[in-house]
């Protein structure tokens, strides 16, 4: 069994070479004497798809409870993406389209939307709040 080089870890898609989001060609980011051994570099591997899967795992547990939850999945993505090339294509994907929605919601018409809708439901809420306390009063109902 041999090791593949890098040129040949290149992923490619319709005949062209697969990059991740900086512009480098996609595929493993292991030091070159990990690429040599088969066995070491397996074993890299599975380090780092264990590293990865713990990070993307807190960041699930962060989801329901108070914390960066998203950001930890991303990070551990970012591990990920240093050795697997599906996760690198995963990433380079939620970049674009982070970007693409940064980009209208700079849009003055959305703004204004979002602004209007923000505004109608804080008047809700302290319409139904006004509305309690000249129900009930401060006492709790129970």
């Amino acid at each position: 069994m041999s090791v593949r080089s890098d040129k040949e870890r290149v992923a490619t898609v319709a005949g062209t070479a697969v990059e991740d989001g900086a512009g480098r060609p996609a595929g493993s980011r292991a030091p070159a004497f990990v690429r040599r051994s088969p066995a070491l570099h397996r074993a890299w591997r599975v380090m780092i798809f264990v590293a990865g899967l713990a990070v993307v795992g807190a960041g699930v547990l962060l989801l329901p409870l108070p914390g960066p939850g998203w950001v930890v999945i991303f990070l551990g993505m970012g591990v990920w993406a240093t050795e697997f090339t599906w996760a690198q294509r995963v990433l380079s994907w939620t970049r674009r389209k982070v970007a693409e929605a940064a980009h209208r919601a700079m849009d003055p018409a959305v703004r204004r939307r979002n602004l209007a809708i923000t505004a109608a439901v804080v008047v809700l809420i302290a319409a139904a709040a006004g509305w309690y306390l000249w129900r009930y009063g401060l006492a709790m109902p129970w």
